[in-house]
């Protein structure tokens, strides 16, 4: 077995094959229409491939960027039959998407052994699975040998602080809450309080999921921050937007919302099993620069993987 493969395990190959079937059926299926009765790459096949990639929700800038791309490259071998376009598009994506910094060495959380505890804030709006994601982020670093808080510092909503105590009894994590309403700087403060006392290695802070104006979440994950800083100085070492990409393009709008808020430092794309809009991982890693460092492909506890762009782009367009 090569490095890649040590890197990335059958099992978890077959998990990404397998949640992003929808995705590339369907972008399989407009390549195929794209393509139909041509046998070479011209600017009528680079028309229609260019409208596939924005139906499947690769975005307008990203599309153009690959488009771009293919063009340079059939100026320079002169003839590129379709048959080759599959292969094409998987190099150049991946040529993207590597020259951005979202290669192999962005998988995952990189928690240094001198940073104790290691803190993530996480944020996304209500309903894209931050929680869940949290959960299952604990559950991996513990398997990994490390030991976990959780922090319900979602406050504003009975349902958010419920789900994760269930997640830190599921995983056997603590977590430090307090009463529905609380102040969620409060929360943090204890939870980081609590991660140093025990010499937890890395805490894992839930937030609320409200996009209500650009000002007061700023203000609010700044209070946050300002508070933590009290307890840890460097704290947050990181802060994980969640996206839900069966949203698509919405997701994309999110994303941008966030990045205009506050300070993002790595994404998690939840739900990508069962939808046909996996395309928007590539657009998000493209336009906004941020690594994304996991992805979702089930309700499995295993089913959130660090994201690994030569693996993901491979599924989409291996036949």
């Amino acid at each position: 077995m090569g490095i890649l493969g040590k890197l990335f395990p059958r099992e978890k190959k077959e998990t990404l094959d397998k949640g992003l079937e929808k995705t590339k059926e369907s972008l399989l299926m407009r390549l195929g229409r794209a393509v139909a009765g041509r046998s070479t790459v011209d600017e009528g096949v680079l028309d229609d491939l260019e409208e596939t990639l924005v139906e499947s929700d690769v975005g307008v800038e990203t599309t153009l960027n690959i488009i771009r791309r293919i063009e340079a490259r059939v100026r320079r071998d002169k003839y590129l039959g379709t048959s080759e376009l599959n292969e094409i598009l998987r190099d150049e994506i991946t040529s993207l998407l590597t020259e951005n910094d979202c290669g192999e060495g962005t998988e995952g959380f990189n928690i240094p052994g001198d940073v104790k505890p290691y803190v993530v804030m996480v944020v996304g709006v209500n309903g894209v699975g931050k929680t869940t994601t949290i959960g299952k982020l604990a559950y991996q670093l513990k398997r990994q040998g490390k030991s976990v808080v959780l922090g319900a510092a979602d406050t504003f909503r009975a349902a958010a602080v419920e789900q994760i105590v269930v997640w830190g009894e599921r995983v056997g994590v603590p977590v430090i809450k307090q009463q529905m309403g609380s102040d969620p700087a409060s929360v943090a403060f204890d939870t980081l309080r609590s991660a140093v006392a025990s010499g937890a290695d890395v805490v894992l802070i839930d937030t609320a999921g409200r996009l209500h104006n650009k000002k007061g979440l700023m203000d609010e994950l700044s209070k946050i921050k300002r508070v933590m800083q009290k307890v840890v100085p460097d704290a947050p070492h990181d802060v994980m937007l969640v996206l839900d990409g069966s949203t698509g393009q919405n997701a994309f709008e999110q994303a941008r919302q966030f990045t205009a808020a506050t300070e993002v430092t790595s994404l998690a794309v939840t739900k990508l099993d069962g939808t046909a809009k996996g395309g928007v991982v590539i657009g998000i890693s493209d336009q906004l620069k941020i690594p994304v460092r996991y992805i979702g492909l089930g309700e499995g506890l295993d089913d959130l993987q660090p994201f690994n762009r030569r693996e993901f782009v491979d599924s989409l367009f291996s036949r």
